[in-house]
């Protein structure tokens, strides 16, 4: 089976063969996936290096917590992606945007104020979780709505930190 993988807006097209070796851009890697929750934790053996990884999927979008960095990944079949393209006429809306909690965790730091223009990448909060600080990072650029949380506050999973738009 073919796909198409966005992550952060690089592309990658992944291959799984029905003898289950998986190709990344026509290289063959070493890769073991296993569910720890379902729904929620995986571990991921990739090149004989080992990942533990946080996944929500939202809006057709899945959104990846690895080794404190939050990844927003866009998953599409080959039948999926030919049947996007042909609808892909209209553009971006561009619209608001919810920063939600990966994991629950406690507000250490939010370096951000309401109305301030931040760029894709930024840090936007930092959130301790597991006795590590993960910083979370704009995955646009745009203009800070709404603050939801403030230092010091803990956090469940799925809680709307930022508003960006």
């Amino acid at each position: 089976m073919r796909y198409q993988t966005i992550i952060n807006d690089e592309t990658f097209d992944i291959d799984i063969n029905e003898d289950g070796r998986i190709f990344v851009n026509g290289e063959e890697r070493a890769i073991d996936f296993r569910v720890l929750r379902q729904g929620e934790m995986y571990s991921l053996l990739l090149d004989h290096l080992s990942f533990e990884a946080v996944v929500e999927e939202r809006d057709d979008l899945y959104h990846v917590m690895i080794v404190g960095s939050l990844y927003e990944v866009q998953v599409t079949d080959e039948r999926s992606r030919r049947l996007a393209s042909a609808f892909m006429a209209f553009g971006d809306s561009g619209g608001e945007l919810s920063i939600r909690s990966p994991m629950p965790g406690l507000i250490v730091r939010v370096p951000i104020e309401p109305g301030q223009a931040v760029a894709k990448g930024d840090t936007i909060i930092v959130l301790e979780s597991m006795k590590m600080e993960n910083e979370l990072k704009a995955p646009r650029d745009g203009t800070v709505h709404m603050i939801h949380v403030a230092e010091g506050d803990n956090v469940e999973q799925n809680k709307v930190l930022v508003t960006i738009s």
